[in-house]
């Protein structure tokens, strides 16, 4: 005998015997007699006892038919209750969405929104899981991301919700001791708080009209977070290039100023990741048209 009971079988047999009937039984669940038959006569193979004494005109259960039975008929509703329970969860907004979101990103822009959605979706609850770190959705599990990023090319569904602007920023006393840079090569002479996660250290690209530049700042500290190099800004201690997610209320106030605003750092954009595949639980469906909605260009 295999591990696994044939389950089919046994579901088989107990609607055999819920309706009496061979035929009646392929008729509801959209099989053929012979299907019918041969899954009872497969099972009655398996245990080794006749579970029914069949004439042209009557169906009987025999001892072993008899005390098979309401095991059967248990194992056809508890099935039928898992497929309706899942098909519900499917279809309804209901159960826990695994999301994965940058750590500034999720404090600064994704904590505000998330109070609506719960509202109006009560039966949802979130696990956030926040780290600037790139994150295997697949691997860990996760039902969908937020990324500031350059996308490459992935298996991953993506969509963008909008362009990041990045500001090349200091305190203003800083600019005052140490100079305002006129060419992005300026900068070289600067101490740079830098955001990174590669080993390599961060290159600053720029762009205006048909000219690019790059510089490697002289960084005095590196971080995988943007909001701890805040502090250092605001204190003087250097130069960041930050999104406007982290530096852009400081430089709205005058706290930070920005320097070669028309140099255009290289292009990146806020996406909505999710793993390949579908169709997706309604849960997951409407957090991500939430999101899209709240944190695209229009729902700024």
């Amino acid at each position: 005998m295999s591990k696994l009971p044939d389950l089919e079988g046994l579901a088989v047999f107990a609607k055999v015997v819920e309706l009496r009937s061979f035929a009646a039984a392929a008729d509801e669940l959209a099989m053929s007699k012979a299907t019918v038959s041969k899954a009872v006569t497969r099972l009655e193979a398996r245990l080794g006892s006749r579970l029914f004494n069949r004439t042209s005109r009557r169906l009987a259960l025999t001892d072993a038919g008899q005390s098979l039975v309401e095991r059967a008929t248990r194992v056809l509703a508890e099935a039928q209750a898992a497929e309706e329970e899942a098909s519900h969860q499917s279809s309804a907004p209901r159960g826990l969405v695994r999301m994965a979101v940058p750590m500034s990103l999720g404090i600064t822009t994704l904590g505000p929104v998330l109070p609506a959605f719960l509202e109006a979706y009560p039966e949802v609850s979130i696990d956030l899981h926040l780290s600037d770190a790139t994150i295997d959705l697949v691997g860990m599990g996760f039902d969908l991301a937020l990324r500031v990023a350059a996308l490459p090319d992935s298996s991953l569904v993506a969509r963008r919700l909008r362009a990041v602007k990045r500001h090349l920023v200091a305190s203003p006393a800083y600019w005052d001791k140490h100079g305002r840079p006129h060419h992005p090569a300026d900068l070289a002479q600067h101490r740079g708080l830098t955001y990174g996660h590669q080993s390599a250290p961060e290159t600053w690209r720029f762009q205006k009209g048909g000219e690019e530049a790059s510089v490697r700042p002289r960084s005095v500290i590196r971080a995988n977070n943007g909001d701890v190099l805040l502090p250092a800004l605001l204190a003087g201690s250097g130069v960041a290039m930050l999104p406007d997610f982290i530096v852009g209320p400081a430089v709205a106030n005058g706290r930070l100023e920005e320097v070669l605003p028309e140099w255009q750092g290289a292009p990146i954009a806020l996406h909505l990741v999710m793993p390949p595949g579908g169709p997706r639980p309604a849960r997951v469906e409407v957090l991500a048209a939430y999101l899209a909605k709240a944190l695209g260009a229009s729902g700024r």
